[in-house]
């Protein structure tokens, strides 16, 4: 269920895009409410979670995890947070591709732990079908051809399911599953309130 929610997520995203063609203002109010819901989800029910672990570190892993979104924004540009900037003879975007892989990678680690994060993979799934309608429609617009634009959304599409693979699997991410999950409540609360300041 987890690994169709995630992948479909995407998906939809590119259905709204080739079967609608919405407008950038369509995509920025869905981008708006899902950083809404990164943030509710973060604050609420995440926190909460690690934090009732006793663990005394946690709080150096969530500022651990807003730098490392503040690195990947170096190289994605912001595309996490809508920001998509196209030139005309672009290339493909190789830092765009390996940024927006390991953020979605990293999200989807806390999904494979023993935990209930059902609120988590909710606020992943709202959160990428804004994130898909805006590649899309990057793509759409950019010279980049039709076959590598396909791979780098399926390739995209898979790595939340990969990195929840990974999380119920590698015995070093089961182990520190709280920790990571922390690293990824700083990342969504990076990007959700970066969303919600530029969109206000």
């Amino acid at each position: 269920m987890t690994i169709i929610a995630l992948i479909l997520s995407v998906l939809i995203g590119l259905f709204i895009v080739y079967g609608f063609k919405p407008g950038q203002t369509i995509a920025k109010l869905l981008l708006s409410f899902s950083g809404a819901y990164l943030l509710s989800i973060s604050i609420l029910h995440l926190i909460p979670e690690v934090y009732v672990t006793g663990n005394s570190t946690i709080g150096f892993y969530i500022l651990l995890g807003l730098l490392i979104q503040l690195v990947l924004d170096f190289f994605s540009k912001g595309a996490e947070h809508g920001h998509l900037h196209i030139q005309k003879d672009m290339r493909f975007p190789t830092a765009l591709f390996i940024s927006l892989s390991l953020h979605a990678f990293m999200e989807g680690i806390p999904l494979g732990g023993h935990h209930n994060h059902e609120h988590l993979l909710w606020a992943i799934v709202i959160h990428k079908v804004p994130i898909a309608i805006l590649l899309g429609t990057f793509f759409v617009k950019s010279n980049i051809s039709k076959l590598r634009a396909t791979l780098f959304i399926l390739l995209f599409s898979l790595m939340s399911p990969l990195g929840s693979v990974a999380g119920g699997q590698i015995p070093f991410l089961v182990t520190y599953s709280t920790e990571i999950t922390a690293v990824v409540i700083g990342i969504f609360l990076h990007i959700s309130t970066i969303i919600l300041f530029e969109s206000s």
